[in-house]
């Protein structure tokens, strides 16, 4: 019988459903996806945690348009659609300075386009994954207004 090493993907009996038809990445490949992944994406109950212990190191910005922010936004984000972010508009905020951005949900590709804007412009951006459905999803409250 052949013993497998812990980096081995082979599994010890064929496949039997749609998950495990296709073999898992080795160990070593999915911490490294998964660390990569973490560096791109935030989530939004640690934005909300970081925001609530007063822990805040980045910058939450919404870039969907002016009629979405104002009909309900994060607290304590700023409102930058995604169009609008140029050097321009980050001419206030140090060059390191992290941006988290996020839009309606994972049905919107805004906060996709503001992260990718904000990488060409050399910013440190992360993704808040689940935007506002996220949020609400989670039980946290939004806020009206501008």
């Amino acid at each position: 019988m052949r013993t497998f090493e812990p980096e081995e993907t082979l599994m010890t009996r064929p496949p039997t459903t749609l998950v495990t038809e296709t073999e898992p990445a080795a160990a070593s490949a999915a911490a490294a996806h998964f660390a990569d992944l973490l560096a791109y994406e935030t989530d939004c109950w640690d934005v909300h945690e970081s925001l609530a212990a007063g822990d805040v190191d980045f910058v939450l910005v919404d870039v969907r348009g002016a009629a979405g922010f104002a009909a309900g936004h994060v607290a304590a984000a700023v409102n930058i659609p995604h169009p609008e972010l140029d050097e321009r508009r980050l001419r206030g905020y140090p060059t390191g300075t992290v941006f988290v951005v996020y839009c309606a949900g994972p049905h919107c590709n805004g906060a996709d386009k503001a992260a990718r804007r904000l990488a060409l412009l050399g910013r440190p951006v992360k993704k808040m994954i689940g935007g506002v459905e996220g949020w609400r999803d989670e039980g946290f409250e939004l806020v009206a207004g501008t």
